[in-house]
């Protein structure tokens, strides 16, 4: 199946069956097409507040996949994790169906947008999105927005706009981003990440490439002037190019750059100021996404003024250098970061915040990235003041080779293990003191950590 398949089942009236509806891109696609006049319904292994959500829009869900779910579906669109063997996928496939990923649907969909801005990046997607979307917000362009992660602006990781503009967080994982219709591509970063699937450094810098060339002739590639592997993905594409960054051959370029606890900076595009900007997120691979953010803008038609405007009410999104509370004097925070560049920006960051200590509470995520970069893994966790370190969480992966978090904390001194978060609650507990920063860390749910403190404060 093609995206161009797609784009004859987007009328009124036909309809859709997705299989995982609850996922973090899967609901607003569900959302996007109801309010488009779709019949569409869905289903996922468990209950939770984004199905509730999707019931109170009048979109039927139901909680487990059985085969009789996609009867009478025109079509089936189905999250990465809806395997082949899925009943569902199976149904559907026996049925004639057609079977769709979801990010063909979302690349038909932002086909049908004048202006369609794509965030790309190993790292910095899902901040960056949030950026640009409070920006086109504040500029009145009435965005429709795929985010993954929880903007407060928004209330969700999506909305549902009425303009001619949509904006995607755009990942490159299984090359999904191949799929998306960018006439404005962001790309933040170019990193050695997801290596089960892409294998090599040239493979990963070979799907980016793929993705800005997609661009069309009267689009703009926006890129990390200062990112080697970004520039060596870029090298030589025949497409208009913006570049951002702190190095004076970037187009859009930090300038009076003050980094305190929050940065402030000037961005100025090719020698004339754009805008000055005050930010409320730490660290300086914020700045980095601002500048992105900002870059995006001006090639839309947005004044300086509006984006200083929409950057100065962004305040961070979900699961990014969250505040959740504070337990016996010591701050709490539950921060996304599963790959040692992303561990590092986050402990530059907090460094600039002036706690007493840091206690890092560190779940890896997939056994595969872990292998890949565990020198590099190390060489952060050795950094906070004390860390505790939970099992991998699997996510796709099975361990096929006794792969461990024990590993990593043999070679960190002092580091904490437990398999268990009661234990590693329990641990943080006795240590958290007055004046402390608890960072609970990773992609899967070691944010659950955080909570069991706080309810026992």
């Amino acid at each position: 199946m093609q995206v161009r398949d797609f784009a004859q089942y987007m009328s009124p009236g036909k309809k859709g069956h997705f299989i995982g509806i609850g996922g973090v891109s899967m609901a607003p696609l569900a959302m996007v097409l109801a309010g488009k006049g779709l019949d569409i319904r869905g289903s996922d292994m468990n209950d939770s507040p984004a199905l509730d959500t999707l019931r109170e829009s009048g979109i039927k869900v139901f909680v487990g996949h059985r085969a009789e779910n996609v009867d009478g579906a025109d079509f089936v669109v189905r999250t990465a994790a809806a395997h082949d063997d899925n009943p569902e996928v199976e149904r559907a496939r026996r049925l004639g169906i057609p079977v769709f990923e979801r990010s063909q649907a979302w690349g038909a969909i932002s086909e049908n947008y004048g202006s369609s801005v794509c965030v790309a990046g190993t790292h910095g997607k899902t901040t960056t999105t949030a950026m640009v979307t409070h920006i086109f917000m504040k500029a009145g362009k009435d965005p429709t927005v795929m985010i993954g992660g929880t903007l407060p602006l928004l209330g969700s990781g999506y909305r549902v706009g009425g303009g001619d503009t949509i904006i995607l967080e755009s990942c490159e994982y299984y090359n999904s981003f191949h799929n998306f219709f960018a006439t404005t591509a962001v790309i933040l970063n170019v990193d050695n990440d997801h290596l089960d699937f892409f294998g090599t450094e040239e493979n990963i810098r070979a799907s980016f490439r793929t993705f800005a060339g997609k661009v069309p002739d009267n689009g703009w590639v926006v890129a990390n002037a200062d990112d080697e592997g970004c520039r060596a993905a870029l090298k030589g594409l025949d497409r208009r190019i913006v570049t951002f960054g702190m190095s004076p051959e970037a187009d859009m370029r930090a300038e009076n750059l003050a980094e305190g606890k929050t940065p402030s900076f000037d961005a100025v595009f090719r020698g004339e100021k754009y805008a000055h900007i005050e930010l409320n997120v730490s660290g300086r691979h914020n700045v980095y996404n601002a500048l992105a953010a900002c870059a995006a803008a001006y090639l839309n038609g947005i004044d300086g003024k509006t984006a200083e405007a929409g950057l100065e009410e962004f305040k961070g999104t979900g699961r990014r250098a969250e505040f959740k509370g504070s337990f016996n004097g010591a701050d709490v925070y539950d921060d996304y970061a599963h790959h040692p560049r992303e561990l590092r920006a986050l402990l530059d960051a907090v460094d600039t915040m002036g706690y007493r200590r840091v206690l890092c509470v560190f779940q890896p995520h997939t056994y595969s990235r872990t292998k890949a970069h565990f020198d590099a893994f190390v060489t952060q966790l050795k950094r906070p003041d004390k860390v505790f370190l939970a099992e991998i969480y699997a996510a796709r992966e099975k361990n096929t080779d006794g792969t461990s978090s024990k590993q990593l904390a043999d070679k960190v001194p002092g580091a904490f293990f437990s398999a268990d978060f009661g234990e590693l609650a329990e641990a943080v507990r006795r240590e958290a003191g007055p004046g402390d920063v608890v960072l609970t860390v990773g992609a899967g749910d070691i944010y659950k950590v955080g909570e069991m403190l706080l309810k026992r404060k």
